[in-house]
């Protein structure tokens, strides 16, 4: 039952990432990954090492593709402090996963809810908005 709950949510989340805008893509992304970390956090707490460094690994994928959307021409400073941010929540969960560190984990999630926050504020009319040819 639960593979089959687990097969169903990648389904669910896949359909709705072929279906969204970028915005939306973007907040999927970041609620993906603090998802992942409180489920890497909980992987610390049992004493899951494999499935700990899975889910941490996989964040660290999505931060450096978030990092890599960036873009520099049009996001200005905001792009390059939302870079240097990246970097750092990169070497807070390489710490996190070494050490097993949860408050490393803690502060990362709460970096990535800040930043869901503020995406999640952008007006709807702005969403659909494509990048000049």
């Amino acid at each position: 039952m639960r593979g089959s709950l687990k097969a169903y949510n990648k389904v669910n989340i896949s359909s709705q990432a072929a279906e969204a805008s970028p915005h939306k893509v973007v907040q999927l992304l970041l609620g993906g990954s603090i998802d992942k970390l409180l489920q890497a956090k909980l992987a610390i707490e049992q004493n899951a090492t494999a499935k700990k460094g899975e889910l941490i690994g996989r964040t660290v994928e999505i931060v450096a593709h978030l990092q890599a959307a960036l873009d520099f021409e049009q996001g200005g400073e905001i792009a390059q402090n939302l870079s240097a941010m990246y970097d750092y929540m990169v070497r807070r969960l390489v710490d996190a996963n070494q050490n097993n560190d949860v408050d490393a984990l803690l502060e990362v999630i709460d970096l990535l809810r800040t930043v869901k926050s503020g995406w999640d504020a952008i007006p709807v009319e702005h969403h659909h908005l494509k990048k000049p040819a």
